[in-house]
């Protein structure tokens, strides 16, 4: 067996990993590289294989930066299955429906030719092919693939890879435990090989007892000061967490009455895949669903699906909320209420999620007093808050403890998905603690194993 690596290699977006056994390929994630402008040029690079000899795509889970270049590859020739649970599918299908809608927007700014077609969308969609969790799919003779739950978003998958009689573990993104939503991630009990994720390889998240408090002092502050709260988020599972935490807020009197807008027509109908596949989420949260609570409704909140809907915010007078996306600030309807209020000092804006670098999310984390939004620079006046908490992504401590809770030890450890720093980190971590070879591959390099 044979694992090669095509993206997300020292850097955290554009997972893309090729699995070679007995003359088969397989893919796991085919995702764009998100961050800055020069990630444009990464994402219509060559492929560094021939995607007509591709026989699957096994997708981890529904963030553009895992299948954000499905499209691509399909319009390139790739013909075989892409597998994934059915929330995935439905939420990578909506992702994409979404990024297209970004590129024309960017290609239209920028006089750029998009990276794929709606047509390209639509022979992407024939070829999906839903997989339950724990039930093996046989590739080939004696090379099979499972799907466990990784925690991470809706239907997020660690994807377990049988063949030549060794076992290979593709973590993906793995969840940040305990969720609000979501059961923790499956304890895998065995592997020969890991490949993981490290965003957070070199963090530990803040008490995840106390980010509701923070959310709950970030809206209290913003009425105090009379100003406007914005939040960054993610449409697929944090804006869910976030809404299922303010409805709890809500109806127990600890915020104030303010209006609420969800302005992001993506997390509006990422919402209404989430209402369809509760089974998938937390026992705790079933519970209260059964007893009849609402959990994405309450008194206050308004989901602004169109363009007119989301100007008409602009007209209501300040304390307000508004969470919009994307997550990091790289696109999408927040940077239209950024350029608008990050210049107010009563104003503040509070990211629940990792910001990649180069985007304007992480620009704000380290103190930029300016930036470019729109082509324009816009000063920068509001109050900057981070809340590590509300990350989907695991800290440290998770990823080590997915090494380290399986017997025997995995004889290497792949660090993917990770900026070089945290990726060594936890390198260091993983191979002076438990002696095992964990290493931080290049991108284009490929291993046998």
């Amino acid at each position: 067996m044979k694992i090669s690596f095509h993206g997300a290699a020292k850097s955290v977006t554009g997972a893309n990993h090729l699995i070679e056994s007995g003359g088969i390929k397989i893919l796991v994630d085919c995702g764009l590289a998100q961050g800055d402008r020069f990630c444009r040029e990464k994402n219509f690079a060559p492929w560094a294989y021939d995607p007509k000899e591709i026989t699957a795509v096994f997708l981890t889970h529904a963030h553009a930066d895992h299948v954000g270049r499905l499209p691509r590859l399909v319009r390139d020739g790739f013909r075989g299955k892409i597998i994934a649970t059915p929330p995935t599918i439905e939420l990578a299908l909506l992702n994409l429906h979404d990024s297209l809608h970004l590129m024309e927007e960017e290609s239209e700014r920028y006089k750029t030719v998009p990276l794929y077609t709606a047509n390209d969308i639509l022979a992407t969609e024939r070829l999906f092919a839903g997989l339950p969790y724990k039930t093996p799919y046989t590739v080939a003779k004696d090379f099979t693939v499972t799907l466990e739950d990784a925690g991470h978003i809706l239907g997020s998958s660690f994807v377990i890879i049988d063949a030549e009689k060794k076992r290979l573990l593709m973590t993906g993104d793995i969840g940040n435990s305990p969720a609000p939503l979501l059961p923790s991630p499956t304890q895998i009990a065995t592997a020969d090989y890991v490949v993981m994720e490290s965003a957070y390889g070199n963090r530990l998240h803040e008490d995840k007892s106390e980010r509701k408090i923070l959310l709950e002092r970030a809206i209290e502050d913003a009425v105090a000061r009379g100003g406007v709260l914005m939040v960054p988020a993610f449409a697929l599972e944090r804006t869910q967490e976030i809404l299922f935490e303010l409805n709890d807020l809500v109806e127990h009197h600890r915020i104030p009455r303010i209006p609420i807008y969800i302005d992001s027509p993506m997390a509006i109908r990422a919402t209404a895949i989430y209402k369809k596949y509760q089974n998938y989420f937390n026992p705790a949260t079933q519970q209260v669903i059964r007893s009849g609570d609402e959990i994405f409704q309450f008194p206050g909140l308004h989901f602004t699906l169109t363009g007119d809907e989301s100007k008409a915010i602009n007209k209501v007078p300040a304390p307000k909320v508004i969470i919009a996306g994307s997550g990091d600030g790289t696109a999408g309807r927040i940077l239209h209420h950024e350029k608008r209020y990050l210049p107010d000092p009563k104003s503040t804006l509070l990211m629940v999620g990792y910001q990649v670098k180069g985007s304007i999310g992480r620009r704000l984390l380290e103190g930029n007093k300016t930036v470019m939004i729109h082509g324009e620079t816009v000063a920068v006046r509001a109050q900057i808050h981070h809340i590590d908490g509300y990350s989907a992504h695991a800290d440290q401590n998770g990823l080590f403890g997915v090494v380290a809770g399986m017997h025997p030890l995995p004889e290497k450890v792949f660090l993917v998905q990770g900026e070089e720093e945290a990726a060594n980190a936890l390198k260091f971590k993983i191979r002076d603690t438990l002696g095992v070879n964990a290493i931080v591959p290049s991108l284009g390099e490929s291993f046998e194993l």
